[in-house]
């Protein structure tokens, strides 16, 4: 039997939602609801349009209520949805604060509803195919993952802009990149130290340089700039870089395009013999020679942004669980929390 699904919020992800939603089998998109009425003009004929989100909520023909609405809506939305016994699957960022989640969270519990988020970008080409390498050993021992998204325009659109919306890119981007960092690599996170800006927008970050140090001795790099300009080719999407003492991995492109690169040879020890080098003494640095670095082609991941929801479906009926859990939410939250601290103070922040 299908999941009758409501929807809050038609805005980008809104119609993102609706368009994915209704050729999703498994799936019934029973209603949509935006304050605005001009965001309900294009919905799909058959579906209820409602002004108001309680009567979507309250709707007896609803059993899901999927929050896409400003950031600052999902705490009530949630509290709302959950009291009236509808399932929720937010958008992210779960919350503003922990606080809220924290309230968010224990509403559902006490109404016995199930919670999610939507972290679809679990399911990235470009990640998923890092995610792989890194499962798979064939680097040796990580020491290094870097994650990079940068744009050329600078500013940001429509209630982004605004803090008391829940705008900027901390919220945005940062909230996925994270998550996806914080997922891949697991383990205890022991420190994290950030650069949070404002380069053009005079009230959101728009750019952010976060390091998280885990116990298992991984550095991981987050950067992303919305006025972060180069002329490289490809410059403006996806970029991910992973070192292992066996080779590295180069991940580019919302489209993904990998390699791996090795050396053939490491320079042999010299011991306590002097010699002279125009490369100095590591002799590491320039053009290699022909045949030094080989490279191998990387298998790039199939998975689509639908696997959420076909994810979804299936812990709805109880045949799995569900892949985003509410404790990793809140360790995301609780990063950008020790991001902000850091990026104020200019300090390391412990954590873990």
């Amino acid at each position: 039997m299908s999941i009758k699904f409501g929807i809050i919020g038609h805005g980008f992800m809104g119609h993102t939602h609706e368009k994915m939603l209704t050729r999703l089998e498994g799936i019934q998109l029973t209603a949509i609801a935006d304050i605005d009425p001009k965001q309900l003009e294009d919905v799909q004929s058959g579906i209820k349009r409602y002004t108001n989100p309680s009567e979507l909520i309250n709707d007896p023909d609803v059993q899901v209520v999927l929050i896409a609405a400003n950031n600052n809506q999902h705490h009530k939305l949630v509290i709302e949805a959950a009291r009236a016994g509808k399932d929720v699957l937010c958008e992210k960022p779960i919350a503003m604060s922990l606080a809220d989640l924290d309230d968010m969270e224990k509403e559902c519990q006490a109404h016995n509803v199930r919670f999610t988020v939507h972290h679809q970008r679990r399911f990235d080409p470009d990640f998923r195919t890092v995610k792989v390498v890194y499962d798979s050993g064939s680097l040796g021992n990580i020491y290094m993952v870097k994650t990079g998204l940068y744009g050329f325009n600078g500013n940001m659109h429509d209630w982004h802009i605004f803090k008391k919306e829940g705008g900027g890119m901390l919220y945005d981007w940062g909230v996925h990149l994270i998550d996806q960092m914080l997922w891949m690599i697991g383990g205890k996170l022991k420190t994290v130290y950030a650069d949070v800006r404002n380069v053009i927008n005079e009230e959101v970050d728009d750019y952010f340089k976060i390091l998280l140090r885990f116990e298992n001795g991984i550095m991981a790099e987050i950067e992303l700039g919305t006025y972060y300009l180069a002329d490289k080719e490809k410059w403006f999407e996806r970029h991910w870089f992973m070192g292992g003492n066996k080779g590295s991995l180069s991940v580019d492109g919302f489209r993904p395009e990998g390699k791996i690169c090795r050396t053939t040879r490491l320079l042999t020890n010299v011991g306590k013999e002097r010699t002279i080098s125009a490369a100095g003494p590591t002799r590491s640095f320039g053009p290699p020679p022909e045949g030094i670095i080989v490279t191998e082609d990387v298998a790039i991941a199939e998975t689509k942004h639908e696997d959420y929801f076909k994810n979804y479906i299936a812990s709805y009926h109880s045949k799995e669980d569900f892949l985003v859990k509410i404790s990793e939410t809140r360790r995301v939250l609780q990063v950008m929390n020790a991001a902000r601290e850091s990026a104020v103070t200019r300090q390391v922040i412990s954590f873990e």
